[in-house]
């Protein structure tokens, strides 16, 4: 069965997963934010990250500037969406300190480590990050400052459990774990937390993660995502989700906030900024490989939605 989640989250290319390891006792409390500055050295070109916390050993409290404190245990995960500054404690009160002033270096250039507290109970957490050069994200965009994830609970524990047990060993051995898993990892975790928060959405609540779990708009947007190039239309879109051509503009526009094909031109031109930065292709293969019938007619919308050409956009 398609599940149109996992595939656009495949197609807006979520990557990341470099970690760091802490421990912490009791009592404790920092102020923590994996900043641009901090991942670039891993993954260059970064636009966006999240910044995310498994926690392996004992409990923390987590808390963000005007919202209650989370408390989350061993087995759970906590991400951050808009990668807010947020406070991670033994209890409330204790008053934090920055957690990149307790980052230690390796001598040997292995993973960096904190080791901090009164010495009481411990709490020990694995640190990553997930990134994506995409600026215009619609899933990062909807989702809650803050989402936890219950690993007992998700489609992938076992997975999810062995590559965390995984990382943390490398960890300890002063290793980072294969960027392969490691980015795999992120990518699952934030699927699975994204599932979990989705189905707490109430019926009347709109937004694209509402439309992602539409059945009739998520398969639409799969549809998109998946073939981004194909010749979409309206009509066949609608035709394709077992929708009339009306109730489909109107559903989609409802959940989404814009019309399909509108929609459906932000992202070829998202699409289109990528191959400019990353690739040697030539605008004419570009406007091709993006669903456009002519580099003029490329070059046109390219300018509308960005203020310059393709060619300034690549030499900027």
């Amino acid at each position: 069965m398609p599940d149109p989640l996992s595939d656009v989250l495949r197609s807006v290319r979520l990557t990341g997963g470099v970690f760091f390891e802490a421990t912490f006792t009791a009592p404790w409390c920092v102020a923590a934010r994996v900043g641009l500055e901090d991942v670039r050295p891993f993954l260059a070109n970064l636009v966006q990250v999240i910044g995310y916390h498994v926690v392996l050993e004992g409990r923390m409290l987590v808390g963000l500037d005007g919202a209650p404190a989370t408390e989350v245990h061993a087995g759970e995960i906590v991400l951050f969406p808009r990668n807010d500054i947020h406070t991670m404690a033994s209890a409330a009160g204790v008053v934090p300190v920055s957690a990149a002033d307790l980052i230690q270096q390796s001598p040997e250039g292995g993973v960096m480590k904190i080791r901090y507290g009164g010495g009481r109970e411990p709490t020990g957490i694995v640190c990553g990050f997930l990134g994506t050069q995409d600026a215009f994200n619609p899933l990062l965009a909807t989702l809650p400052r803050m989402l936890r994830l219950d690993i007992s609970k998700a489609a992938s524990r076992d997975w999810i459990e062995t590559s965390v047990r995984f990382a943390a060993a490398e960890l300890v051995r002063g290793r980072l774990a294969s960027s392969e898993v490691m980015s795999r990892l992120s990518e699952v975790l934030l699927v699975e937390a994204v599932r979990e928060y989705t189905s707490t959405l109430g019926d009347r609540e709109q937004g694209w993660l509402k439309g992602l779990t539409d059945p009739n708009i998520g398969r639409a947007l799969a549809l998109i995502h998946g073939d981004i190039a194909a010749p979409w239309s309206a009509d066949i879109l609608a035709k394709e989700v077992a929708l009339s051509r009306s109730a489909f503009m109107d559903r989609f526009a409802q959940l989404i906030g814009m019309p399909p094909i509108r929609y459906l031109t932000v992202w070829r031109l998202e699409i289109a900024k990528r191959h400019l930065r990353e690739s040697r292709m030539s605008v004419p293969q570009i406007a091709a490989a993006v669903g456009y019938e002519s580099e003029e007619g490329f070059r046109r919308a390219f300018r509308r939605e960005f203020e310059m050409w393709p060619a300034e956009w690549r030499d900027h």
